[in-house]
């Protein structure tokens, strides 16, 4: 097993019920992703808000959760809508790994969220 303190040692669970991507180290949750999966189709999956553990800031873990993120929605083959601001900016940066969504996804991912506040 790897060191503790490394990225290395940190797992992504995807536990799509609860609309959370989580970063896991050490059998505890270091850092999550709140999202949703739009209703319509394409079924875009919507970053709403990204977290790390106080203490545990610093290490990447963020990005490699936005990364694993848009690794996820590549495979289901739906485009990703980070709304959450760190997940957008993490996507400015990577435009290679992170393509844009289509306006009307995003229109309808911001709809989604501004009708459901339990959807965060």
């Amino acid at each position: 097993m790897a060191q503790s303190g490394s990225s290395e040692s940190i797992k992504i669970v995807d536990d799509r019920p609860s609309g959370r991507l989580l970063a896991v180290e050490d059998g505890a949750v270091v850092g999550t992703i709140a999202y949703f999966v739009l209703a319509e189709a394409p079924h875009a999956l919507v970053a709403v808000h990204t977290v790390v553990e106080p203490g545990r800031e610093g290490r990447g873990i963020a990005g490699s959760l936005v990364k694993a993120f848009y690794g996820i929605a590549a495979d289901e083959g739906v485009p990703v809508v980070p709304l959450c601001p760190y997940a957008a900016s993490w996507a400015a940066k990577h435009p290679e790994q992170a393509p844009e969504a289509p306006a009307g996804v995003v229109a309808a991912a911001k709809a989604q969220l501004d009708s459901d506040s339990d959807l965060w």
